[in-house]
């Protein structure tokens, strides 16, 4: 693999990583993290022991590789209250605790930025959920790049609510109207926005401050790729006035042999426990027919009450078509007990596959026989599913992901809606049940073969082309990674040189 030009230690880049503890943020950013210990740079990701669990076998195998990577580990603080090992937030995260992780976090910043003055990295990559890492950069006068979870598509279309507001003076939360200053015109309703765009709350101040330290960092990192939404990079750029560098589709670049791909956001420790390991799931789709199964994901962070369980159920199998179905945790009672015996139907008639808990969905998804993909529009399976090819039926629940639905559906159109209509906070219920009808409907169009499914399944595949040609060497992304470490060693050595005295 090229590194770029890397000459010896001396001038080889440091970096730290500090990636935020939830699994969607985690592991992409594990990921960026690797891409650049590929490519020569000196890297160190900072976390805590949990967390660090989820990818430290990636870690080891990229050591091993002779790649500059290690892990270093922070001690959780104790919170009264708080369990051990309980460090991030996901969909088994019980809500009387999302509190009392939020303050253990928030205590670690003085250890992390103590840690970045003894390590003195020539830079620092953060979530960006830690808008404090800009300030601690420019201490020690280094570039802070900020971590950019979802769409570019999404970060400009909130842009524009929060500048136009055309989303106030409705007559109901129902009402479609079109978000202004875009370069595609595109409709959502009130009930598809996150809660700090009806009225303010935390999140509203959490936001502010993101965005506030997004202008002042010395640019931002994306994991897409060009091909997907490049207009909507360079738009971003204009409206931030800061730099960006798109340096996707990340997963297929750092993840390319099959013991990557089968442990990737997953602990050694869990993957001993599943018990099934690779062989059940992998031997039941080698005796499918190739894109005649659909992958059904909602992600790390969702959880669906007992009623929404059996639509999906049902309208699974009734839909006519074989599925893979990730089931996240379930608690004992109603809702576990009426999966396991949907289970055991679906087994028994060979025509479903259940899989609780964690996937590897890399290995599923690239495999002959999946045809499409069930997702909630969060950015890593979105990604990861245009980068195999898939078309989607999109299903968005919470954060941003309303907004990457109509990038799927309106502009790219390698996407059906299920017809979720109301956004809810990622550890809530919520009160919208979708119908085992309209989600039939959505599998039917999609699956069914017929001209829209075929013109979709066109678009999607020229996609996955353009995805595997950006990582290669002269690809967009594979550019703009070389663009970006190149620019990060000017910046070293004008400072060794004693030329530079700021980074912004």
């Amino acid at each position: 693999m090229e590194s770029f030009g890397v000459e010896g230690a001396s001038e080889m880049l440091k970096a730290i990583f500090l990636p935020f503890i939830s699994p969607s943020h985690l592991v992409p950013v594990v990921d960026i993290a690797r891409i650049f210990a590929m490519h020569g740079v000196d890297v160190t990701i900072i976390t805590t022991p949990a967390n660090a669990a989820v990818f430290q076998s990636s870690i080891d195998r990229d050591s091993s590789r002779g790649r500059s990577i290690r892990t270093h580990v922070v001690k959780f603080p104790q919170v009264p209250g708080l369990p051990q090992g309980m460090e991030s937030f996901n969909a088994s995260t019980p809500t009387d605790m999302v509190a009392k992780i939020s303050h253990a976090l928030s205590t670690l910043e003085g250890q992390f930025r103590q840690v970045f003055r003894d390590m003195k990295p020539d830079f620092i990559v953060s979530d960006m959920f830690y808008p404090w890492t800009v300030d601690a950069a420019a201490e020690l006068g280094i570039p802070r790049l900020i971590y950019v979870g979802g769409t570019y598509f999404a970060h400009c279309a909130m842009d524009s609510l929060e500048r136009f507001e055309p989303h106030t003076n409705l007559g109901s939360d129902d009402e479609s109207f079109l978000i202004p200053g875009l370069p595609h015109e595109f409709e959502m309703t009130r009930s598809q926005l996150p809660d700090r765009f009806k009225a303010p709350n935390d999140m509203t101040y959490i936001m502010k401050r993101v965005k506030e330290s997004e202008k002042r960092s010395y640019g931002s990192v994306f994991k897409s790729f060009y091909a997907f939404e490049g207009a909507y990079e360079e738009h971003y750029r204009k409206i931030m006035g800061t730099k960006s560098w798109n340096v996707g589709p990340i997963s297929s670049w750092v993840n390319q042999d099959a013991s990557d791909k089968a442990s990737r956001g997953h602990g050694k420790e869990e993957l001993q426990e599943e018990g099934k390991g690779k062989e059940g799931w992998f031997a039941w789709l080698d005796s499918k027919k190739e894109e005649s199964v659909l992958y059904v994901c909602f992600g790390s962070m969702n959880n669906f009450p007992t009623s929404q369980l059996v639509e999906i159920a049902y309208a699974l199998e009734d839909c006519g078509h074989d599925f893979i179905w990730v089931v996240r945790k379930i608690d004992e009672g109603e809702a576990r007990g009426f999966v396991e015996e949907f289970e055991k139907r679906v087994q028994a008639s060979n025509k479903g596959y259940l899989i609780w808990g964690w996937a590897p969905q890399l290995l599923i998804l690239e495999h002959p026989a999946i045809g499409a993909v069930v997702t909630h529009c969060g950015m890593n399976t979105v990604i990861e599913s245009v980068d195999a090819g898939l078309p989607l039926v999109t299903w968005p629940l919470f954060a941003e992901q309303f907004f990457n639905e109509r990038l799927l559906v309106d502009v790219l159109k390698i996407g059906v809606p299920i017809g979720a209509k109301k956004w809810k906070n990622w550890n809530e219920f919520g009160d919208e049940i979708v119908k085992r009808e309209d989600i039939g409907k959505a599998i039917a169009l999609l699956m069914g073969g017929g001209e829209e499914s075929e013109e979709m399944r066109r678009r999607v595949k020229a996609l996955s082309d353009a995805a595997k040609k950006a990582i290669q060497v002269g690809g967009s992304s594979h550019n703009s990674l070389k663009d970006l470490i190149e620019e990060l060693k000017s910046l070293k050595l004008r400072k060794v040189n004693g030329k530079l005295d700021t980074v912004a």
